[in-house]
């Protein structure tokens, strides 16, 4: 059975829209992103899914009964989507009462990390600058130095 081509478009548009409102600062705008992602992904476990009876045995013969799998999946996906969203509106909710917007806001540690990434001395640089002729700055070679074999074995 070949998906209608209508589901696999509309999961495709739910998809790219909530992953694209997922990459916002704006907290509302993440869990917009957080709810259409939720449904694009439903909407692609119920569009796999085998169409037939309903699978409760005696009812329904083995071959046309429907797979319960999916359905299961997306019951189970619902209520993770729907946590998910309570969390986020309870951050959006805090963060706008405390700032008065719902932006994140950058870290300082992580403005430390670009700034230090745009100049090119990312941590640990400056000991393999500093160590490359230096056998006692790195064990290993120390160890080869010494004994002539990897490991400390002779």
């Amino acid at each position: 059975m070949s998906p209608n081509l209508t589901y696999v478009l509309v999961v495709g548009v739910l998809v790219a829209a909530g992953v694209t409102l997922l990459l916002e600062r704006s907290l509302t705008r993440v869990l917009m992103g957080v709810i259409l992602l939720g449904n694009g992904a439903n909407l692609l476990l119920l569009t796999g899914g085998r169409s037939g009876g309903a699978p409760i045995v005696g009812t329904t013969a083995e071959q046309d009964m429907a797979d319960p799998l999916p359905q299961a999946m997306v019951l189970t996906a619902i209520v993770i989507t729907l946590g998910m969203t309570a969390f986020l509106l309870a951050l959006a909710y805090r963060s706008w009462h405390l700032n008065g917007h719902d932006e994140v806001q950058d870290d300082v540690e992580d403005r430390r990390i670009v700034e230090l990434a745009d100049r090119d001395e990312g941590p640990g640089t400056a000991d393999v600058e500093a160590g490359d002729d230096d056998p006692a700055s790195n064990p290993a070679e120390e160890q080869v130095a010494a004994t002539g074999a990897p490991g400390g074995r002779a």
